[in-house]
């Protein structure tokens, strides 16, 4: 079998991200330096360490199969490359963002205005489609300063808490879109090397539906054990045991994370006791 060659990025958050999941999914890489590549011994995958901006272009060009990489990188490159799957971290969102003392009256007050980004791109869409006439300023780095020094009357950039937004003297006033970590693979792989990221995928899923889960476990009135059932599903029905204290039974199910605080009082008032929960390692479908 032949190799699928996975580009991700150099340093960061992102790159330790990438790689917990490369290790969640059971995949090893030999190469603790991480200076250009890694091998793994136990899947047939080698590990290309890039710049994130870099990687959609090494995709589309066959130079990597594959890469894992925030989706605003695959947006602005805007290469010929598959979108595969959004793999649910390195969350992010890019908006504009203006003086605190600036009277802000909506998208309009860009028009004939100045706006600093690394995303010109990205931004060049949202005005057009929003009938917005600004310049674009394309900067590499230190976008937030840009206001403060009169090169750009705002900014587009990305923002997680708005913490460095605050610090340089600048409020958020429009989300334009949002991104996360995504897989993008090239569009001509060889059969092969699609077998091969199938089998990834499938992996992935497995993380992914493992982190999205709990396993829950409680202890019940065999009056309650329907309606109980009935709460929580699990993947086909819950399964029931009976316990030694009679008219008791044990109820074993999986539950979304998202959904057990809003049903754990239902669960309560129906005499559940004893409520465990656990986190799962891999969940398969």
């Amino acid at each position: 079998m032949g190799t699928l060659k996975i580009a991700v990025q150099k340093s960061g958050r992102l790159s330790e991200k990438s790689l917990q999941l490369l290790s969640d999914c059971g995949i090893r890489l030999s190469n603790g330096e991480r200076r250009l590549k890694a091998v793994s011994p136990n899947f047939p995958v080698e590990i290309l360490f890039l710049r994130d901006d870099d990687i959609p272009q090494y995709v589309e060009e066959g130079v990597a199969d594959a890469g894992i990489l925030g989706q605003n990188e695959v947006w602005e490159k805007n290469k010929d490359v598959t979108e595969v799957k959004p793999l649910g971290f390195a969350g992010c969102r890019l908006s504009l963002a203006v003086p605190k003392d600036a009277l802000y009256t909506g998208p309009d007050f860009f028009n004939n205005r100045k706006v600093a980004t690394s995303y010109p791109v990205i931004l060049q869409k949202y005005f057009d489609e929003n009938n917005i006439n600004a310049q674009i300023e394309t900067i590499s780095g230190s976008v937030e300063i840009a206001p403060a020094i009169g090169l750009a009357d705002g900014i587009f950039d990305i923002v997680s808490t708005g913490s460095t937004l605050q610090i340089n003297g600048l409020k958020e006033v429009e989300q334009v879109i949002k991104s996360e970590a995504v897989l993008i693979a090239n569009k001509t792989l060889t059969p092969e090397k699609q077998e091969i990221l199938d089998k990834l995928l499938f992996r992935i899923q497995s993380v992914r539906n493992a982190a999205e889960n709990k396993y829950i476990l409680l202890n019940a009135p065999n009056e309650s054990v329907a309606e109980i059932s009935r709460i929580l599903p699990g993947m086909k029905s819950p399964t029931v045991l009976p316990l030694a204290e009679e008219g008791w039974s044990s109820i074993h199910s999986v539950i979304r994370e998202d959904t057990f605080w809003d049903i754990i009082d239902k669960l309560k008032a129906l005499g559940a006791e004893g409520i465990l929960v656990t986190n799962v390692e891999k969940m398969i479908l």
